[in-house]
């Protein structure tokens, strides 16, 4: 792939959420940054206007005091700066507006239920991998 074709952001996750985006990739046999992806493409259709946004900013209001690097498409990066831009006007962070955006939405997906989190990715790909997630 071009190095035009990927961008890469950092997260501020919790070690919990670390942990379970780590566990994911591996039960789904992929890596850290193709499943941010899938639980993005997920989440930030769901965040279609201002009062959407209220649950990002409860995340937000949470410690996260884990990086964790992630490649993503270019055109999912895109999508960014627009979520951020919501997030700032509905009393979100006013640095960094696109890694916000990011550790705000992944943090959200990462909040549901494991098991439906998997699923939703075995969904996603076919039914490969996702149920070997350990609770």
């Amino acid at each position: 792939m071009d190095c035009d074709d990927e961008v890469m952001l950092t997260v501020r996750i919790t070690a919990t959420e670390r942990a379970l985006l780590r566990d994911l990739a591996r039960g789904h046999g992929g890596d850290v940054s193709g499943v941010a992806v899938d639980g993005l493409l997920e989440v930030i259709p769901a965040l279609h206007d201002d009062a959407s946004v209220l649950p990002l900013l409860r995340v937000l209001a949470r410690p996260a005091p884990c990086a964790v690097t992630l490649w993503l498409p270019a055109p999912v990066a895109d999508l960014l700066p627009l979520l951020g831009e919501r997030l700032m006007r509905t009393g979100g962070p006013s640095t960094g507006p696109a890694s916000a955006a990011l550790s705000a939405a992944l943090r959200l997906w990462l909040s549901g239920e494991r098991t439906v989190l998997a699923a939703g990715l075995a969904r996603l790909h076919g039914g490969r991998g996702g149920l070997a997630v350990a609770a």
